[in-house]
């Protein structure tokens, strides 16, 4: 009787701490549902391949931005394929100015080893990109 009563104290405590365990787990606050480029799930998935920088300067066939993660300033070529998109609608490399944020998707040109900018978004993103 005495081994019986030893082994059901052992099992309710066993319980007992196991309920305590679980129920003090951290509560994580869910995500602010707007951001400037809408929801901010949504906009990591969407521009995560693509270069952010400041805008230094730009002509019809480059543009410099500064402040991007390599460090220093950054030349861009542009194509006949670029497209410029500022706040979701079609855009052209004649409405960028000196100081706007962009966003660039970008690929290597494996010959030259030039950088060209494929895809270049500015203001805000109303509109889902393909």
């Amino acid at each position: 009787m005495r081994w019986w009563m030893i082994l059901s104290a052992g099992m309710l405590g066993m319980a007992m701490v196991a309920g305590f365990a679980s129920a003090q787990q951290p509560q994580t606050p869910a995500p602010p549902d707007t951001a400037r480029f809408g929801n901010p799930t949504g906009t990591a998935r969407k521009y995560q391949n693509f270069l952010y920088g400041v805008l230094k300067t730009v002509n019809k066939d480059e543009m410099v931005l500064e402040k991007t993660k390599f460090g220093i300033d950054q030349t861009f070529k542009f194509e006949r394929k670029t497209k410029f998109i500022h706040d979701g609608k079609p855009s052209a490399w004649d409405k960028l100015k000196a100081g706007d944020k962009v966003w660039v998707d970008v690929h290597k040109d494996k010959k030259t080893g030039d950088l060209i900018a494929k895809r270049v978004v500015t203001g805000v993103d109303v509109v889902t990109m393909p």
